[in-house]
């Protein structure tokens, strides 16, 4: 984990920036993990959990497209 410290000063990515990435990298990554989660509730038969998965990944797709339309905004006015 970074140091509650660090600004920027050494990496050169202000935390808000850094933060921005993180946040549409992680939202990605759990929407790929979802799918294995729902690949397994299907065979397992479990509807419940398929359905969960589901809105929990359409969740993750929504936060990562929002993320990254706040980004692609923020780099072109820069």
């Amino acid at each position: 984990m970074a140091s509650a410290t660090e600004t920027g000063n050494i990496t050169g990515t202000q935390d808000k920036d850094y933060n921005l990435l993180w946040y549409v990298e992680s939202c990605l990554e759990n929407a790929l993990r979802l799918d294995t989660f729902i690949k397994d509730a299907e065979r397992a038969k479990d509807t419940q959990l398929v359905e969960l998965f589901t809105k929990a990944q359409a969740d993750s797709r929504k936060g990562a497209e929002l993320g990254k339309s706040l980004l692609r905004s923020r780099l072109a006015s820069s």
